[in-house]
């Protein structure tokens, strides 16, 4: 198994299953790319900005790893709410 962590994971990752295909070792059930950083800042702020304890909140994080592509799940996190210009 891999876990890629390395920045940009959506760039490493599609580098590293070429290479492992090129060995003809490639196996997509045991490649991942890790994207714990980006959940931990979605809850960092999220529970800055909500009051709330940090090592409580999870926050969902979808789409790439780069700041244009990433998109917390604010809408999803119980008892939070969010002024337009937060969600900005």
């Amino acid at each position: 198994m891999f876990l890629i962590i390395s920045n940009p994971v959506n760039s490493t990752v599609p580098i590293f299953a070429e290479t492992l295909k090129k060995h003809g070792v490639y196996n997509p059930r045991k490649l991942f790319g890790v994207t714990t950083l980006d959940v931990v800042r979605a809850n960092t702020f999220v529970s800055e900005n909500q009051g709330m304890d940090v090592n409580n909140t999870n926050v969902r994080v979808i789409g790439g790893h780069a700041g244009t592509t990433i998109l917390p799940l604010l809408s999803q996190v119980p008892g939070a709410k969010f002024s337009e210009e937060n969600v900005q």
